[in-house]
């Protein structure tokens, strides 16, 4: 049986024997923050805009990252090639570290962070949601209000998909105050039968998806008109199109919410388009 290699506070080790402190903060607060890289042939996509990301996260929590990005890079790469991987993703964990004890305050300063790095291999290009699209079904939004930080806490995420599961759906839908937030682990995106895309502005409610903003440029490299703002269950259900975005799925079409068809209940046109634009442009941002 084939093992994989991760990056553990600076050594690379088989990961049946990568080990972290029982006391570690992300394992007993859920503190800290985390990144997913994708990879496509070998190579990674969008990299500085997920270690912009990254260093947003952990300064919003006060977290100390004191690798520079040309040092994160490097490690990337290495795993890559340790573990030969084609396609797929690479999760970069950071946490506030271990103090060998537990305590609801932060740790001193000089208390060093928990950095652990790996891959998981994945077909991106030709996966079965691109070609088929998925279900989903909404459930409430229970999460913290910060969501816009890429924290490590993700049980209720994890929680809302076991529930869309259990409705018959592939994923869920987030709502809150009668609109939809985002996608338990992707952005959320309709189009209207005017030809407008729409998906929810930027704030504190959703996660700044590195995805979302690269497609924001493919959708007006090909002319399409743009709407950031919130829309209703109720909207997307009788939308034209709907699809989400995130560094692990691409751009995936929408083909019902909640037992309603999308459309024809299909990949619409326009998520296909994109979806292909964006495969396009990641190979060009590859490094």
């Amino acid at each position: 049986m084939t093992h994989r290699t991760v990056y553990v506070n600076g050594d690379y080790v088989a990961e049946q024997d990568a080990k972290v402190s029982v006391f570690d903060r992300g394992f007993l607060l859920a503190d800290g923050v985390y990144e997913v890289s994708a990879v496509l042939d070998g190579k990674l996509i969008d990299f500085p805009a997920h270690m912009r990301r990254l260093r947003r996260s952990a300064s919003e929590l006060q977290i100390a990252l004191t690798l520079d990005d040309g040092t994160l890079l490097a490690i990337h790469r290495e795993l890559i090639r340790r573990n030969a991987l084609e396609e797929g993703m690479v999760y970069l964990q950071l946490t506030r570290g271990s103090t060998g004890d537990r305590d609801f305050g932060y740790p001193e300063a000089e208390t060093p962070p928990t950095l652990v790095l790996f891959t998981q291999a994945k077909a991106l290009v030709e996966s079965r949601s691109g070609r088929e699209g998925i279900r989903v079904a909404t459930q409430p939004d229970w999460r913290w209000a910060r969501r816009d930080i890429k924290t490590v806490q993700l049980l209720y995420p994890s929680m809302a998909k076991m529930a869309a599961k259990a409705a018959g759906a592939d994923d869920a839908w987030l709502v809150e105050n009668g609109v939809v937030t985002e996608g338990a682990s992707n952005n959320a995106w309709i189009l209207t039968h005017e030809g407008v895309l729409v998906t929810r502005e930027l704030s504190h409610a959703i996660l700044p998806g590195i995805t979302r903003a690269v497609v924001l440029e493919v959708a007006k490299a090909l002319s399409l008109h743009v709407e950031a703002r919130t829309f209703s269950v109720a909207e997307a259900q009788s939308a034209k199109e709907c699809f989400v975005t995130s560094a692990s799925s691409f751009v995936t079409p929408v083909i019902a919410i909640d037992d309603v068809k999308i459309g024809d209940g299909y990949p619409g046109k326009v998520s296909q388009q994109l979806r292909e634009a964006y495969i396009v442009e990641s190979r060009r941002r590859v490094m």
